[in-house]
């Protein structure tokens, strides 16, 4: 059962927070708390008092823009902690994302808030904590983990597109139209020529269930999409491409590979 602190500077939306929370069977305690400071006045003692004390905290759901400390700044307090809480942002905003990412959050919640998709946040706490869960199984990561090697012809029967959520409306972006993926820790950035979408799978994943579509990795932060790229550049050593108007580093130990790629698909 999880212990939670929700943290909101907007009372009525504390309040709902709270409410859906409570309503969870899996959520033992939700107390909230209206500012930054008095989050991390309660995760200080919270800290002290240990994993088992009276005061111990398993999750904080915290909103990004509040007056005074941001939720940013809560996060990046809470990582000099030996043992801090785990985080959830719940934020009107989608545009902190990748920060938010960077700062190993569990989850990133837009609101309004679904109690569906607080349901899913509340989920992967449980299952980073290793507690026992009778909601459906996780999703890509894991799935794909478990997911034997591809036969001949995989690449057929392989879904076309990708679906990607966003503020409650999940979209299915055609895997042909991403010129290239950045890596974002256990999440990636799609790019097309339409604009670029965030998704809850590493991109070591990626790389591994597109090979057969043409991606190639080229750096430990770059997937591309072989077809898309206009050009390879060699200056003083450095290899880059260029993918329309994004130029991309080529690491050393995959420059040699994909100039052979390019290659060949240049001679057919």
């Amino acid at each position: 059962m999880l212990r939670v602190l929700a943290v909101d500077d907007e009372l009525p939306l504390l309040e709902e927070l709270l409410y859906l929370l409570r309503s969870d069977d899996r959520v033992l305690s939700a107390e909230g708390a209206s500012d930054a400071t008095e989050a991390l006045r309660r995760i200080t003692r919270a800290v002290e008092s240990g994993p088992d004390g009276p005061d111990a905290i398993d999750v904080v759901f915290l909103d990004i823009q509040m007056a005074g400390l941001t939720g940013l700044d809560v996060a990046r307090l809470l990582a000099g902690f030996a043992r801090p809480p785990l985080i959830v942002f719940v934020t009107a905003h989608e545009g902190f994302a990748v920060q938010a990412f960077d700062l190993k959050a569990v989850d990133y919640v837009l609101k309004p808030v679904r109690p569906e998709r607080l349901a899913e946040a509340v989920r992967r706490v449980r299952a980073l904590l290793g507690g026992p869960d009778g909601t459906t199984a996780p999703a890509a990561v894991p799935e794909q983990r478990r997911r034997p090697a591809p036969e001949a012809g995989a690449a057929e029967r392989a879904p076309e597109q990708i679906a990607v959520e966003l503020g409650g409306v999940t979209r299915f972006v055609a895997i042909a139209d991403i010129a290239y993926v950045e890596a974002h820790g256990d999440y990636a950035r799609l790019h097309t020529d339409e604009g670029s979408h965030l998704v809850r799978i590493p991109l070591s994943t990626l790389e591994e269930r597109w090979a057969a579509r043409g991606f190639v990795r080229i750096h430990r932060r770059h997937l591309v999409a072989l077809g898309r790229i206009d050009e390879l550049r060699v200056d003083a050593g450095t290899t880059s491409v260029r993918i329309g108007s994004a130029e991309l580093q080529v690491s050393r130990r995959h420059a040699r590979q994909l100039r052979d790629l390019l290659m060949r698909q240049a001679t057919g």
